[in-house]
């Protein structure tokens, strides 16, 4: 029987490393550079008081991977390491010992702050003023665009008694509106639920909707949100009543004296990749917060 040779490919480190000590590094220098990146992981992980399991567990690699890291055994794989810094509060410039250009001042900026402090006390907070105005004009330069609306709490509505008023609590949402132009249209955000309106619409989708009045009253054959007593619906308006896309759902008929509220048109389904990042929806409420008091 022939014996197979053992394989020569070694595993990624930083996904699942060897316990052995013997060093997967050949190069004396890049051996120096394992034991010198090894030394900062240790130090900065030490100086956060969390041991190695627990950086293991934050970037999903084996505690001994993080051992091997810190002896200079070997060196984390460059897909870890942005993990490894964000557990460590480091950034790769720490973890690398390379010098940060943005830490240093050139001639030009010595000189200002050299020219900053021979101003007079009222003449720094007009500078200190000119400065916060720039860098207002520098951020929403590099801001995306967003438009807030509300997420309704309670669904669609659409009807026929224009004095009733519909109160449209909710959340608030952050819209991207460079990814659909119904988004300036729009005025509210509604859930969909239920499947009455598959396969156009289905259970869990977020549409936006125009409110009325603003928007021209709805058309036969027009989706409207709609609100029958306390209930709420996305339908397809006809003459004969309420209609839903699934053929399963009976029309919903009223008489005279029936509370049916128009909301609104439903202008079509709002996609994940309209609403706005965490981050982006609290540098909006940041920039915005004296409009808001």
């Amino acid at each position: 029987m022939k014996q197979h040779k053992k394989s020569n490919i070694s595993v990624s480190q930083g996904r699942e490393e060897s316990a052995g000590k013997k060093s997967n590094i050949s190069d004396p220098a890049h051996r120096k550079d394992a034991h010198a990146v090894g030394g900062r992981i240790k130090y900065y992980r030490e100086r956060q008081k969390i041991d190695q399991k627990v950086i293991a567990e934050k970037i999903g690699v084996t505690s001994n991977a993080i051992s091997n890291w810190e002896n200079g055994r070997t060196r984390p794989d460059f897909s870890v390491v942005p993990k490894l810094c964000e557990a460590l509060g480091i950034t790769l410039y720490e973890l690398y010992g390379i010098e940060n250009k943005q830490d240093t001042y050139t001639d030009k900026e010595k000189s200002m702050v050299e020219r900053y402090r021979g101003l007079s006390y009222p003449h720094q907070l007009a500078v200190d003023s000119l400065l916060s105005s720039l860098e207002a004009a520098e951020t929403v330069g590099s801001f995306p665009e967003i438009i807030k609306l509300v997420c309704c709490d309670k669904g669609l509505a659409a009807g026929f008694d224009v004095g009733a008023e519909f109160e449209d609590h909710g959340t608030p949402i952050y819209l991207y509106p460079n990814t659909n132009a119904a988004i300036r249209q729009a005025d509210l955000v509604f859930p969909v639920n239920g499947d009455s309106m598959e396969p156009e619409y289905h259970d869990g989708d977020l549409v936006l909707v125009e409110k009325y009045p603003g928007c021209p009253e709805l058309q036969c054959g027009e989706v409207g949100a709609f609100m029958v007593g306390n209930s709420t619906y996305i339908k397809i308006y006809e003459e004969e009543g309420l209609v839903s896309y699934n053929e399963n759902y009976d029309t919903m008929t009223f008489t005279e004296y029936d509370n049916v509220t128009l909301i609104g048109r439903v202008l079509g389904i709002l996609e994940p990749a309209s609403i706005a990042s965490k981050k982006d929806a609290e540098r909006y409420d940041a920039m915005h917060e004296d409009d808001e008091e």
